[in-house]
């Protein structure tokens, strides 16, 4: 079925290019016999050879239904990366290809170009550039929630990044990122709960709020009141505790290297998130301050001055930019809670890293990956632009 769309392209009535980055998600197995996602193959591969030896001696069929072992359940299809490649193969490209033409009213395969971005045999990601035959024919708003492109993503084990195609795509100069579960492995305020034993009661609080399940300022002061008594030297015990994700220093210093700005807006709390913005050498930080007693001895479990919720990070977003005279459409964020969601929605490109499923649902990009230096594949940089940058 082929859909028509009217609703006008934001660029205009110009020739539109879109850019679709494709990642093979190799890194989460889900076959129920051994597949793929532990070795690559091709279709050439030499298939296992067929075996009786298991069978016991008296295999034989038998009258006695007592004796016949329940039958597993009936397997369904292959996944179509198990049958064709654990990897961006040719059938999956003619498969995206053939997507399009039923989204797209027009489409036409032969203005589409694609090229292998991680430079290994078997492609993991793939950025193929496409025209539409007309500015209304769709938007990245239908590509992104299209139920056919959705099917295409679990058939093949792929995500698919749908961005415009121009000049600030590829050029960016603000990279805004969210601390916990995004540079960092840790949610720092379930650190903290730990010391006092807490950490069962805020994690699910935590849990709740990141997947936009509670007001954000509401569930942090629930949370923080149960902090009361932890002591003021928390930070220096947390600190060795604190982990970056894979890839996120890599990631800071390719993006300076660069000459981006960059800057962490946190929910959490200002001790922290000004370590580690010193510690990655990050341009600006914002974050949440607790109150410590009168005696300097422990937290009170109150907050003062103004809370960085999510409407707070946009505002943060909207200031930085404005003060370095960069365009919204030259800034990228990177988050994983509900309460990034507004600040990735005033970005040129907000990506969702590991993220609550909700947010996967909403943002404008999503990466389930290992490491963050695979948010770069999102600017056109490859494997190889990658090393010559971190040399």
């Amino acid at each position: 079925m082929v859909h028509n769309f009217s609703r006008p392209s934001p660029l205009g009535e110009q020739n539109i290019s879109i850019v679709a980055t494709l990642f093979y998600k190799s890194d989460s197995p889900r076959h129920p016999h051994l597949h793929a996602d532990s070795a690559l193959h091709s279709p050439c591969d030499t298939l296992p050879k067929a075996s009786l030896s298991h069978l016991k001696d008296g295999a034989v069929p038998t009258e006695n239904m007592n004796d016949y072992p329940l039958e597993p359940p009936t397997p369904g299809p292959d996944p179509l990366d198990h049958l064709y490649g654990s990897y961006i193969s040719q059938s999956c490209l003619t498969d995206f290809f053939g997507t399009l033409t039923n989204i797209i009213s027009g489409f036409q395969e032969q203005t589409a170009t694609h090229r292998n971005l991680d430079g290994s045999k078997s492609a993991r990601v793939v950025e193929v550039i496409f025209s539409l035959p007309s500015p209304s024919a769709t938007s990245l708003d239908f590509l992104r929630k299209d139920e056919m492109i959705s099917r295409f993503e679990r058939e093949w084990n792929v995500e698919a990044v749908f961005q415009y195609n121009t000049v600030y795509r590829r050029y960016k100069r603000l990279a805004v990122f969210d601390m916990d579960s995004t540079l960092i492995q840790q949610e720092v305020i379930d650190e903290i709960a730990r010391v006092l034993g807490v950490e069962e009661q805020v994690s699910a609080i935590t849990a709740a709020a990141m997947n936009g399940e509670l007001d954000f300022e509401a569930s942090l002061r629930k949370r923080c009141a149960l902090l009361n008594g932890v002591p003021s030297t928390v930070w220096e015990t947390l600190k060795p505790r604190i982990t970056l994700n894979h890839g996120a220093a890599d990631l800071i210093k390719i993006l300076k290297r660069l000459g981006y700005k960059t800057a962490v807006l946190s929910g959490g709390f200002t001790p922290m998130t000004g370590w580690l913005a010193g510690q990655l050498g990050l341009d600006y930080y914002y974050a949440n301050h607790l109150v410590v007693s009168e005696n300097g001895n422990h937290l009170t479990g109150e907050l003062t001055g103004e809370i960085v919720h999510a409407e707070k990070k946009r505002q943060h977003v909207l200031e930085i930019a404005a003060k370095e005279s960069i365009l919204l459409d030259q800034v990228l964020v990177v988050g994983d809670g509900a309460n990034d969601l507004p600040m990735m929605g005033v970005a040129g490109l907000g990506v969702a890293f590991n993220a609550k499923a909700r947010v996967q649902m909403e943002a404008p990009a999503r990466i389930n990956s290992q490491s963050l230096l695979d948010v770069l594949y999102l600017l056109g940089i490859t494997k190889e632009e990658q090393g010559v940058l971190l040399r």
